[in-house]
């Protein structure tokens, strides 16, 4: 669904991403990993067009990505949840779902019925400023206005960031119905190992902003967690 092949990146003279191939198949979970610093989250931001970058190919179902603004990537069937949430804290809930539904293909003028399904503290609370939820609350709210976007490709940065335990595992299942049985393809950033391993089918492990090792879950063994997971 999405191929990165020989991505570079700069931040003015700094050469951050180096030659990077990224493959995130279709129907399935894929977490990129590595220790801070390393280029994930600015990969991600390459992805969303959020950063320039300086070659390379982003292609997205055979679409190259490159020649799209930020704005025309999420009704390309893109949904982004940054790190650290950035919900708006000062409009309520349902606002903060509503500003999905311009990026709809189907012209749907509600908030779909399902959001409520993975998420019932949203329905709950959607008179509430997006700004007085909970960590945990705020993460599933920028989930949910992702969903709201009608997505086939969901990038999530860090979601399980900052979050209470009981709302980790909560997400972690959702990640995994939105995957295994809606079938919705996921690009993950994710440190916390036991979570990559429920969750992902598939992992690539970034360093000095390279892609130093893929493959499956089951393949990704001691060796490599010491060499470029641990600290």
């Amino acid at each position: 669904m999405l191929r990165v092949e020989k991505l570079n990146q700069f931040y003015g003279q700094s050469h951050t991403l180096w030659d990077l191939d990224l493959d995130v198949p279709e129907g399935q979970c894929t977490v990129l990993m590595g220790r801070n610093g390393v280029g994930k989250t600015t990969l991600l931001k390459c992805i969303m067009g959020l950063l320039p970058v300086k070659g390379g190919t982003l292609d997205y179902q055979g679409k190259d990505l490159k020649g799209i603004s930020a704005e025309g990537r999420a009704p390309m069937g893109i949904g982004y949840v940054p790190q650290g949430r950035q919900i708006f804290p000062l409009l309520s809930v349902e606002e903060n779902l509503l500003i999905g539904l311009p990026a709809r293909r189907d012209r749907l003028n509600r908030i779909p019925d399902f959001i409520f399904e993975m998420f019932p503290v949203l329905q709950e609370m959607l008179g509430r400023r997006g700004g007085d939820l909970s960590g945990g609350q705020q993460q599933q709210l920028a989930i949910g206005r992702a969903l709201v976007t009608d997505p086939k490709l969901l990038i999530l940065d860090e979601p399980t960031e900052g979050i209470q335990p009981n709302i980790v595992a909560d997400i972690g299942s959702i990640v995994r119905k939105l995957n295994r049985e809606l079938g919705l393809t996921v690009l993950l950033v994710e440190q916390k190992l036991p979570f990559a391993r429920k969750v992902a089918d598939r992992f690539c492990l970034l360093d000095r902003g390279r892609a130093v090792a893929t493959g499956m879950m089951p393949e990704l063994n001691d060796d490599l967690i010491h060499q470029y997971l641990t600290v």
